[in-house]
C-alpha cells in the first residue's frame, strides 16, 4: 500500500490503536518493527522521492475497483481483488536514479519491467546503465524491446516488496 500511494505522489498516514494505559498491542508493535526493518533496506527510494512518468506496471494497475458498498463514509473498498504478482511494479524517483518497486517478488527468480524497454515513451531512448537491488547489490539485467530483463537472486533481501535503483533511465 505504501508503495503504491508514494508512487502516486501520496503519502500513507499510519494509524496505531492504542490502548487505555498508553501501550499497544504485540500486533502492531510486530507490523511497525517490520515496516521499520523493511524501510532501513528501501527507503533510499520513499523518502524525499518523487513521481515518475507512470506509476507503476502489471494486472493490479488496470483492474477496475470493485463497485463500492455504501457505508458511513461512502463505503470505499480496496480496488484490488487479487494478489499482486510478478509484473506489477511501482517506481519513484529521485536524484538521477529510478526506482522499481517489485511487489511481490517470490518466488520468482526473473522479471520484465515493461516500461524500461528500449522502445518504451517513457525512457527517452535513453539505456539504462546499472541495476541493483536495495540492500542486495548489482543485478544481472539486459534490456530490449520487450523490457528491462532482470535475474533475480535467490535470496533476495526481504520476503515483502523489493527495491531497485536503475541508473541511465532518466
Amino acid at each position: 500500500m505504501l508503495l503504491d500511494i508514494v508512487s502516486k505522489n501520496g503519502n500513507l498516514m499510519l494509524s496505531v490503536p492504542v490502548r487505555g494505559d498508553g501501550t499497544i498491542d504485540e500486533h502492531e508493535v510486530a507490523f511497525l518493527e517490520g515496516m521499520a526493518a523493511w524501510m532501513k533496506t528501501n527507503a533510499e527510494g520513499i523518502f524525499g522521492s518523487r513521481p515518475w512518468k507512470v506509476y507503476g506496471e502489471g494486472p493490479s494497475t488496470v483492474e477496475q475497483p470493485v463497485q463500492p458498498e455504501a457505508g458511513q463514509f461512502g463505503g470505499a473498498r480496496d480496488v484490488r481483488s487479487k494478489p499482486y504478482t510478478i509484473e506489477d511494479i511501482r517506481f519513484t524517483t529521485k536524484g538521477d536514479a529510478l526506482y522499481a518497486y517489485l511487489l511481490a517478488p517470490q518466488p520468482a527468480t526473473q522479471a520484465v519491467i515493461k516500461s524500461l524497454a528500449t522502445n518504451s515513451p517513457y525512457t527517452g531512448g535513453r539505456k539504462v546503465k546499472a541495476v541493483a537491488i536495495l540492500g542486495g547489490g548489482k543485478l544481472e539485467w539486459s534490456q530490449g524491446e520487450q523490457g528491462l530483463s532482470l535475474k533475480l537472486p535467490e535470496k533476495l533481501p526481504g520476503s515483502e516488496a523489493v527495491g531497485l535503483k536503475i541508473s541511465g533511465a532518466l
